[in-house]
């Protein structure tokens, strides 16, 4: 067998998108659980249902301040001929001990209050005296809750019937019902929750760390002036920003230099921090693309005492415009998956959304990795689309309307026109125009178009 020829075939193949996508993610283990406190546990994906363990409410309150009453006291009360009521004490939240209700009585009580024995309803102070002797709380602008100086009686101006401005106990969730599923993603609401239901820590898998590097010696630090031949770095602030949108922690690591030891070094040290590892530039067929270079047969040439040594890095042409140059592999003892992205910053940024976003929602353990897709006509004709590749454009998309425009043109250099998109037109393999108002495949981004 000629073994020279079977590595050439291998590495003129071309993958598709899904091919590419597919080896990825079925090469991606969703991180292990850990407990976590509530609030570090924002972002993360929950792992176990959690069930009601005690009622919520947890007893019957007040949701308004004002008086506990008996509904039979009350019936008859109008402003002309108010019902007079004596005050047996005071129920604030929190209060334990609780005054009985009995008939022609009230108990003062505060918002969230418990609602005390023999109580009915609670009559709103702005429907009473508020204890004044006077007339309605609501026409004296003093009276938004009950005076501190209020006397042994209060008088009632309107009627209340059983269970008025009562917040009945399970009246939002029972004992034992279903509280949040497996698979959640914890928001503020659902830290809520879990704090109202008496949860302290919660059981989930944690947010991945993921490292972006950019390769290139011509690449200097934003802030920083430019020399001959020198641009800014602009893909890992790109990157590591669309990591944190995915839900991830970023680590953005200073641009690489086109040396092979400086870049094996660098991923040596950030290895210990990451769950996922992204290079962006050297990845194509030039002199200097130091990441193929380096990590191209990877696990061959590596001692078993080497760092980066358990796995390697395949490169890859795949049928897709932007991002014809890909590399993926697992490297390190822990076989840390790393995604080699070409270095344009178009080509980039839709890389990312395309694979990597994907493999950092499946170290999360979603069910879905994917953006929602949808159709829509396209406002402006596309005349040009290569053949037997998958083309993304950038659009504006207006999800009211159901329409898209193309921003800028096809370049994949084109970052302002990336700024001012908020959705990726993708145009299939087998299409190569698509006429004004026909209908493509959208992926809406989530950011605002300018």
């Amino acid at each position: 067998m000629n073994h020279a020829t079977d590595r050439t075939s291998h590495q003129d193949r071309v993958w598709s998108v899904a091919e590419h996508l597919d080896d990825v993610l079925s090469q991606i283990t969703p991180l292990e659980p850990i407990e976590l406190q509530l609030l570090d546990a924002q972002g993360c994906v929950l792992v176990e249902d959690v069930t009601v363990a005690v009622a919520l409410p947890p007893f019957d309150n007040s949701s308004m301040d004002g008086y506990a009453v008996r509904a039979a006291d009350v019936a008859g009360a109008t402003e002309a001929a108010p019902v007079a009521l004596t005050v047996i004490g005071d129920v604030a939240a929190g209060s334990g001990a609780l005054p009985e209700v009995g008939p022609g009585q009230a108990a003062r009580i505060m918002t969230g209050a418990p609602l005390p024995p023999g109580a009915e309803a609670v009559v709103p102070v702005e429907w009473t005296d508020g204890g004044t002797g006077q007339g309605p709380a609501a026409t004296m602008r003093a009276h938004s809750a009950a005076p501190q100086d209020a006397g042994g009686e209060v008088r009632v101006h309107r009627p209340a019937a059983a269970g008025a401005h009562i917040r009945r106990r399970g009246s939002d969730v029972t004992e034992g019902e279903p509280a949040l599923a497996a698979g959640t993603v914890l928001g503020p609401s659902q830290i809520g929750l879990l704090a109202a239901l008496g949860h302290g820590t919660v059981r989930v898998r944690p947010r991945p760390r993921v490292v972006v590097m950019s390769t290139g010696s011509e690449l200097v630090q934003p802030g920083e002036a430019l020399g001959p031949g020198q641009i800014h770095d602009s893909n890992s602030f790109q990157l590591a920003a669309a990591a944190r949108a995915a839900g991830a922690i970023a680590y953005r690591v200073g641009a690489v230099a086109d040396d092979a030891e400086t870049l094996r070094a660098t991923l040596e040290d950030q290895l210990i921090r990451a769950d996922i590892l992204v290079t962006s530039g050297g990845v194509s067929v030039g002199a200097y693309d130091v990441v193929k270079e380096t990590l191209a047969g990877l696990s061959a040439a590596e001692p078993d005492d080497s760092p980066l040594a358990g796995g390697g890095v395949e490169f890859r042409k795949l049928a897709m415009q932007p991002g014809k140059p890909q590399g993926f592999g697992l490297i390190g003892p822990d076989r840390t998956p790393l995604l080699a992205l070409p270095g344009n910053p178009v080509s980039s940024y839709v890389s990312f959304e395309v694979f990597v976003r994907p493999a950092i929602r499946a170290l999360m353990g979603l069910a879905d990795v994917h953006r929602p897709t949808a159709s829509a006509r396209c406002a402006q004709a596309i005349t040009s689309s290569p053949k037997g590749k998958r083309q993304f454009l950038r659009g504006s998309y207006d999800a009211e309307a159901g329409t898209v425009t193309p921003v800028g043109g096809a370049g994949s250099h084109l970052i302002k026109a990336m700024a001012h998109a908020n959705a990726l037109i993708v145009v299939p393999e087998d299409t190569t125009e698509v006429p004004a108002g026909g209908t493509v495949e959208v992926v809406p981004l989530g950011q605002p178009a300018g």
